[in-house]
């Protein structure tokens, strides 16, 4: 789960997502949905540039009724369960009804949004600069007098906010504060022009999820951004007033093992996106029957294998540690602290990164933000692996670090995920496992995962199959060949524990089917995300087969090069869990998966935020439980 793919997600699933359609059966009776690809879906054709379709009123007006008519017949017809399904479809009526005028119906919509959220500081804030642009409109028309529309505007949102308890709905406003703050129309016109252009030139069309993002950055233009400064000024104000550190749990929970301790040498990978092997020389695994020559001296199919595997983003074997950042090195240092002044106006910290990234994108034009993304992507699986890895190893001098790389396209048209490519994704999987079983590997981590729209999004942005039918029928042997490699991977190591991140899309993960976060095996545990003090965060995502959850809000660790920088996701949650696995192994060196898993979820506490109940990890405590054990 790459964090920085954030960007994209804000300007367009943010503003209006995914989108429904459908047939009753022949007896009227709804539909049962149990799982996300079960629903059909609509496309929308597109004549000349969708530029153009967002600057037109007209245009994206009628697009906004077909987008309507679809959604209200998907209701007619479809029983969803699925909270965040329904939170995105009530979201996207309720956004076509302020365009419409109809606030009543829009304020009916967001009642029912905030409804379905069980994350409490989600739902405290949900729908709240909405709700105060409503309120406000009652006060002043904004066609005859924007000033005075602007300033009941101002004074509502700040008595709403007024009445929140701010230790609970901090992290939301601060991040909330961030995004607006680099919110620009240069900014969303520019991913239209990098990744719906492309498409749609090919395709003729726009999916469902393209189509309602197209509507909200109209919406937003129209009505948002007009509001910008207004309400980044009430954040700012508010958190000015409340301005203290949210308290750390997790110094008192954490627990550092010495060299002076009867350890056992234990085996980690980090699955990750590429780790730097410089920053953890100390504490690398080292294949002694390979040497850095190009050659495959130990004939065991993989050239230079010193401290662990990589794969290239085609899924075939390469020799690299670290993602190759092309011609981006040139410009990486400057690209680094624009990722940190991302992550910094996130946390609402007024750092000079978070400065220097506000000027760099308030001078920016449309045809330079694709190349601005595609840097900042390419920096975060850059940086990815190595942070993740740091976690794994803190405060444990038994453990050996080995390194194994996957890839991700950090571009906007990336590499087509063909039949033939999810063939080669599987067999990656399969022979990884395979390795790690052979070096004598006791815990990976997986820090990331993969859904069946990310094959069918590669498919349209290259143009590939006749239509979106087509295109989603291909998707879905693709996904099955990289499902069916990786669950059989897995299962076929039980000696093996994985532990993955849930995922930051803030869904169930049975229902979206994500991979490997929605499997459920005796030897794999999803990790879900909380921030410092122990709160679900409003990213993570959950269900069934989520059972524990770990620090993941602004987590210190080690970037390429020895630096540290603070990360935030499901991907920090994740190796703060495998660190505490490690931990448990150096210990005890006869503990199995699923005795691992136990010892985590007994020592863990039960805590309750709004409508979640969640286990949180105790590290002391677990180590406590182990060592009263042996």
């Amino acid at each position: 789960m790459r964090r920085f793919r954030d960007l994209w997600t804000f300007t367009t699933a943010c503003l209006m997502a995914g989108l429904l359609a459908g047939c009753a059966d022949q007896q009227g009776k709804k539909i049962k949905i149990t799982k996300l690809d079960d629903l059909p879906q609509h496309t929308y054709p597109v004549e000349g540039k969708v530029s153009d379709m967002v600057k037109s009123e007209q245009r994206t007006m009628a697009l906004a009724k077909q987008i309507r008519a679809d959604i209200e017949k998907d209701l007619a017809t479809y029983e969803i369960d699925d909270p965040t399904t329904l939170q995105r479809i009530y979201g996207r009526l309720a956004t076509i009804d302020m365009l419409e005028g109809k606030y009543k119906d829009a304020l009916k919509r967001l009642d029912q949004v905030r409804a379905l959220e069980d994350k409490e500081a989600a739902r405290l804030t949900s729908g709240l600069t909405s709700r105060s642009m409503i309120a406000a409109r009652n006060e002043a028309d904004p066609n005859s007098d924007m000033t005075a529309y602007k300033k009941a505007y101002r004074r509502i949102l700040a008595e709403q906010l007024a009445r929140l308890p701010w230790e609970i709905v901090q992290d939301e406003i601060e991040g909330a504060k961030g995004m607006l703050e680099i919110r620009s129309e240069t900014l969303m016109m520019g991913m239209i022009e990098a990744r719906m252009e492309p498409v749609v030139a090919k395709t003729g069309e726009l999916n469902a999820d393209d189509a309602s993002s197209v509507v909200g950055i109209y919406y937003t233009i129209k009505e948002r951004l007009p509001l910008n400064d207004e309400t980044i000024g009430v954040y700012q104000e508010i958190i000015d007033a409340n301005r203290k550190e949210k308290p750390n749990i997790w110094a008192d929970r954490s627990v550092a093992l010495s060299p002076g301790d009867k350890l056992n040498p234990v085996l980690i990978a980090v699955w990750d996106s590429g780790t730097d092997p410089k920053v953890f020389d100390k504490a690398l695994w080292t294949n002694s029957k390979e040497k850095p020559d190009g050659i495959d001296n130990d004939g065991n199919g993989y050239i230079d294998d010193i401290h662990g595997i990589a794969y290239d983003i085609h899924a075939r074997r390469t020799t690299d540690m670290l993602c190759p950042l092309e011609d981006t090195a040139e410009r990486i240092h400057e690209v680094m602290k624009h990722m940190k002044g991302f992550t910094d106006l996130q946390a609402a910290v007024d750092s000079p990164e978070a400065s220097a990234l506000k000027k760099h994108l308030s001078t920016m034009e449309p045809a330079q933000v694709k190349g601005f993304i595609e840097d900042l992507m390419l920096a975060g699986n850059y940086a990815h692996g190595t942070h993740v890895a740091g976690l794994m190893v803190d405060g444990n001098p038994a453990a050996e670090l080995l390194i194994a790389r996957l890839s991700y396209d950090h571009r906007m048209i990336p590499v087509a995920r063909t039949v033939e490519w999810g063939r080669r994704d599987g067999a990656k999987c399969r022979d990884t496992v395979e390795y790690f079983k052979k070096a004598g590997v006791r815990l990976v981590n997986m820090s990331w995962g993969e859904a069946r729209q990310d094959a069918e999004d590669s498919l349209e942005a290259n143009g590939i199959g006749a239509n979106a039918e087509e295109r989603r029928e291909l998707s879905r042997k693709v996904f099955e060949l990289q499902r069916q490699g990786l669950y059989e991977a897995i299962n076929n190591a039980p000696d093996i524990l994985f532990i993955c991140a849930a995922g930051n899309a803030d869904n169930d993960v049975e229902f979206d089917d994500y991979i490997p976060s929605s499997f459920d095996l005796p030897n794999l545990l999803v990790v879900g995300a909380v921030d410092q003090a122990g709160e679900p965060t409003s990213f993570t995502s959950s269900g069934r087969t989520v059972q524990v959850y770990g620090n993941g809000f602004e987590v210190d660790s080690y970037i390429p090069g020895g630096e540290r920088m603070k990360m935030s996701g499901t991907s920090m949650a994740s190796p703060n869990v495998a660190n505490l696995a490690a931990k448990l192994l150096a210990i005890d060196q006869e503990l199995t998966p699923p005795d691992v898993i136990e010892l985590i979820k007994k020592g863990a506490d039960k805590k309750t935020s709004g409508e979640v109940t969640y286990l949180l990890i105790n590290p002391q405590r677990t180590v406590r439980l182990l060592k009263s054990r042996t």
